[in-house]
């Protein structure tokens, strides 16, 4: 596969390693939530290349949904490279502004993204999938980008978004009207990437026949591609038989099913139907004849409007957005009523990232924007919820300083009711809460030998858990009392430790404790993690036993 270059690439490969894990200090006046929890809906204040690998330990595998709306790079948006590596060429572009005029400004952008990209895939499922708004300047070296992490087999679309029908008057040679939202899953195999959407309008008046199962339409049997015919598809050609007084169809030609029909085009040409014999033998009972104007017989089948589940029928979403409700504009009027006055010059549309977190989400599911802005992603999750009862949960991640005063302060709103505004659900409150957590400082793990400013447990205890095994750590399964830390699918994990530097100096991995655990989990492997061990080699692999020293380099002993 062909790769993709840009200046400073070979620091940044692996940059995501290096970057520290933070605390997550949470801001109990900020936010709504009596009991701040990195469970609830979240905001998170400071660099967001830091917040993402800060809810790793917690939160990998788990976004069902990411919405991003990063700078664009025009030039003109005053965003500044603030990633500290370890680059003498890097280290030149920290803190300065990245304008029109800067010859590295794509190199920057790209160094500024790829590291967050990474991060962000880790915290995707299996079926998860990231919906990226971006526009001519950086959209194909972003789609590079994203084949190369993401990989190029999990490209789901490129969606083209009307975004301003009137044109940008100020665009050379052309009125630019569009946007673009990339679509990336995780695993895009998986079927559950993409939700199908509800058909409404036009498409369910299409289903204009009734029988006693229910509204249906009728669609043809014959394949109407081109492509396929007997000569490629010869397994597909095959005659079926019609009873000519109730249009019923069999494979078998019979007393009551006398009249031929055959998969030809108008021209008389041999194609091919879309249904094997099997499936016709299955499901025959949703074939139907009719006949033609010139008394020729074809043959279709019955597609229900609703399923046995008594859904309505399902259709695929489509890759041209046009819709008004989508527009820059209404993102900016949106905001006008929630804050007098909108903070942002094009703040993007709530239905905009509905429309993503709807094909991308569930009722319960987890959706995640690290470029929050003005906080229209959890305005979107919260009126989703409130128009269907369900129980998607947000994160946004914050870097600037308006992250309180603009970003938290439209959550808070929309949560309590916005007075003026013109819809009703807004004008009453959407209800939910959310925790304002702000990013704290590094967990340093050899300050645990100075014996100074020492981790609290359970904080310690997230950052091991996660390093050691790569996988998300419960608070809830954590026993402090017995040193037990949780289980994942290789160890049960134990962590002796207390911040306290005299406490710290008394623990050590000893035959004592090292029986209790084998008791407790007699055919388990276990992993534990101590200041020092004073158990001999032999009678660690006796009680199957894996000793890891604090402080521990970032590494994940499971692979």
């Amino acid at each position: 596969m062909p790769s993709f270059h840009f200046k400073g690439k070979s620091f940044l490969q692996n940059y995501h390693h290096s970057v520290k894990f933070h605390k997550l200090d949470p801001t109990k006046s900020k936010g709504t939530s009596k009991k701040p929890s990195l469970s609830d809906n979240l905001l998170i204040q400071g660099d967001n290349l830091k917040a993402l690998k800060a809810l790793l330990p917690t939160h990998a595998g788990k976004v069902k949904c990411i919405y991003i709306d990063p700078p664009y790079n025009t030039g003109n948006e005053g965003w500044k490279y603030n990633d500290n590596v370890a680059s003498p060429m890097i280290q030149e572009w920290l803190g300065k502004e990245v304008n029109i005029d800067d010859l590295t400004r794509h190199d920057k952008w790209c160094c500024m993204m790829y590291p967050r990209l990474i991060l962000l895939r880790e915290l995707l499922t299996d079926d998860g999938v990231i919906f990226i708004s971006i526009d001519d300047n950086e959209v194909h070296r972003l789609r590079m980008m994203m084949d190369e992490i993401f990989g190029d087999e999990n490209f789901i679309t490129e969606v083209i978004a009307q975004l301003n029908p009137r044109g940008r008057t100020l665009d050379r040679f052309f009125a630019k009207t569009h946007e673009y939202v990339l679509v990336y899953g995780k695993n895009a195999t998986n079927e559950s990437s993409i939700n199908l959407l509800t058909k409404t309008g036009k498409a369910v008046d299409e289903y204009n026949k009734k029988d006693t199962v229910g509204p249906y339409r009728e669609l043809g049997l014959r394949n109407r591609n081109p492509v396929f015919n007997r000569g490629n598809r010869p397994n597909l050609f095959y005659p079926l038989y019609v009873d000519p007084q109730t249009g019923g169809i069999s494979l078998k030609k019979t007393e009551q099913f006398t009249i031929e029909a055959l998969p030809r085009n108008s021209k008389g040409e041999d194609g091919c139907w879309t249904w094997g014999k099997d499936k016709v033998s299955k499901e025959g009972n949703l074939l139907i004849a009719n006949t033609t104007r010139n008394g020729e017989w074809r043959v279709f089948r019955k597609d229900y409007l609703y399923g046995a589940d008594g859904e309505t029928a399902k259709t695929k979403a489509k890759a041209l957005w046009t819709e008004k409700s989508i527009n820059n504009q209404n993102g900016k009027q949106i905001c006008n009523e929630i804050f007098d006055g909108c903070p942002f010059d094009f703040p993007k549309s709530i239905d905009l990232v509905r429309k993503c977190i709807g094909l991308g989400a569930g009722k319960d599911d987890l959706i995640l924007d690290s470029f929050a802005g003005s906080g229209t992603t959890a305005h979107a999750v919260l009126a989703l919820n409130q128009e269907d009862g369900g129980n998607r949960k947000f994160i946004l991640v914050e870097c600037e300083d308006y992250a309180d005063e603009i970003t938290g302060e439209r959550i808070r709103r929309v949560i309590k009711g916005v007075p003026d505004a013109k819809d009703e659900a807004l004008r009453k409150g959407l209800g939910g809460s959310f925790s304002y957590y702000e990013l704290g400082e590094e967990l340093e793990m050899d300050k645990i030998l100075e014996g100074t400013d020492l981790p609290n447990y359970e904080e310690l205890a997230r950052y091991a858990f996660f390093t050691s095994t790569g996988e998300n750590w419960s608070k809830s399964k954590m026993e402090k009392d017995a040193y037990y830390i949780g289980s994942s699918s290789s160890f049960e994990v134990y962590m002796l430790y207390e911040a306290d530097k005299k406490k710290l100096k008394e623990l050590a991995l000893n035959l004592d404790f090292a029986m209790k655990v084998q008791n407790r989990f007699p055919n388990k492997q276990k992993l534990i993690f101590a200041p020092a061990c004073f158990m001999e080699e032999y009678h660690l692999k006796e009680y199957g036993i894996r000793f890891a020293q604090l402080p521990f380099e970032i590494y994940r002993m499971a692979e």
